[in-house]
This record gives C-alpha cells, structure tokens and sequence, in this order.
C-alpha cells in the first residue's frame, strides 16, 4: 500500500509539474463525432504545439466539468483517478459542447526573461511596463492563472450551435464545424460575457499525419476571428487574458494572474 501511495503522489506532482510549466490546457475527446449510445471519451490534456500528456480527474483541481447540449447542462461526475477524466454515453443526437474550468494554481518566475518571452508569446502589450511601474520584483514573483476549455463533439449529425457558457473568459465558435461548409471558421472572444477586441487568438492546427501548424490571427472590434480550417484536420484555438491582481509586494503572494480560453472542434473529412 505504501508503495502505490508513493506511486500516486509522484504521479500528482508530475500533473502539478507539468501544469505549471506548459502552456495549453485543452479537451481532447476520443472522437469528435459518435453515434447517440456509443462511449464518450476526453482527456484533459497540458502541453505545447497541441501535444501533451494527460492528466486524471482530480476533483480538487476541477471547478466545473459539464457537458451542454442545447439548454441542457449535465455534470461531469468522475472517480479519482480517472484517466481520461470523461468516459459517458453519448445520448441524444445533436451538437455537444464539453466545458472545463480548473482551480487556480501558480508558478513562480525567477528568471525575468522568461516571463517576457511569455508576455511576448501572448501578446500582452502592456505588462511588462505595467511591472517595471507597479515596482514587483523581478528577481521573484508569483503567477497564478486559471484555465477555460470548452469542446466540441457531435453526436448523429451533430446539428446546433454552440454558446456562452458563463465562463470568465471563453472562446464561442460562431459556426457548427460537423453541419457547415467552411474555409474559415468564425470565434468570439469573450471575457466576462463582453467582446474582448483586438485580441490575440493562437490557432493550432493538427493534419492527419499528427503534424501541427501554428498561426496568430486577431479579433475584430467585435471579439471575432476568423481562423482558416480544412477538411480532416484537428484544431484548438487559444486566447489568454493577463490581470493585473491588487498586490504589488512579490513576497505577499501572486502579482499577476492569467485566464487561459481554449476550444478545441474537428473539420469532417
């Protein structure tokens, strides 16, 4: 026993390793399209370039896990450990949207370049001025963030339309990937339900030999994107917001928080 204890707390700390120093956080179902009785299954994927490892449900680390169909909204409810975190019948035809918040966790930087790369990567214009004038540290600080991931899967046909789920920040797709013809995908981004403008949007794109693109797309002043898409390809769409927390003393705990919206759709071939 006290060697499969040992097991499962080394395997927590890697997830907790893993998470603070990743990048993307997303749901990466199975299948993006099943049949109504057939088994759903996703994982709860933290890496970089759309390629991860993932990581079990832990209920300590989970906020919300439901699955929206339509008006109706169903709780995830997993066992410790489970790996992936979602194994569920499908049922009803139609469009499913799975939707994760996390718990907030932190990392700490001790190398300043590091954080500017981030910032960099991100597209955070002010930040790094807005740290130099709040005068934190930049020897130490604390980042605490937290994570949005959003899915789409169809059931059948897959007919609907996916929405605003309440979020703190989310990604909408303004068009259904499995019933539209498309070349572009459109997305809203959102932060606490209002358009977020001239928003950076991160696009990954996975073909079917499990290469993968990146590109850097903006939102218009109404929080919308358009993101090209092709026939048999994966995709996960990134957004990041970075807020500024009311504690300017790096030795009194996080200075910085991140909200990380994610949403992950497949092109039928």
């Amino acid at each position: 026993m006290r060697v499969l204890n040992s097991v499962i707390t080394s395997a927590l700390l890697a997830c907790a390793t893993m998470a603070a120093n990743a990048h993307e956080f997303w749901i990466d179902p199975d299948a993006y399209q099943v049949q109504a009785g057939d088994t759903l299954k996703a994982s709860l994927r933290v890496g970089e370039e759309f390629s991860g490892s993932s990581y079990p449900y832990r209920p300590s680390q989970i906020t919300r896990f439901e699955l929206v169909q339509g008006e109706t909204v169903t709780p995830v409810e997993g066992r410790m450990g489970d790996n992936p975190a979602l194994e569920t019948s499908a049922t009803d035809d139609g469009l499913l949207v799975i939707v994760h918040e996390t718990g907030d966790n932190t990392v700490i930087y001790s190398d300043f370049a590091k954080f500017e790369k981030f910032v960099s990567h991100k597209a955070f214009p002010d930040v790094i001025a807005l740290h130099a004038a709040r005068g934190i540290s930049k020897d130490r600080f604390v980042e605490s963030y937290r994570r949005y991931a959003k899915s789409l899967v169809a059931i059948g046909e897959g007919a609907g339309a996916d929405r605003e789920t309440g979020l703190k920040t989310e990604i909408v797709a303004l068009a259904n990937p499995y019933t539209d013809t498309l070349t572009e995908m459109p997305v809203k981004v959102l932060l606490d339900g209002a358009p977020r403008a001239n928003t950076q949007v991160e696009l990954f794109e996975k073909a079917p030999d499990e290469t993968v693109q990146v590109t850097f797309h903006q939102t218009d002043g109404e929080g919308i994107a358009q993101v090209p898409v092709k026939p048999g390809h994966t995709y996960l769409v990134d957004a990041v917001w970075a807020e500024a927390l009311p504690n300017d003393d790096a030795d009194a705990g996080p200075v910085w928080k991140t909200h990380w919206a994610a949403l992950t759709f497949a092109m039928p071939k």
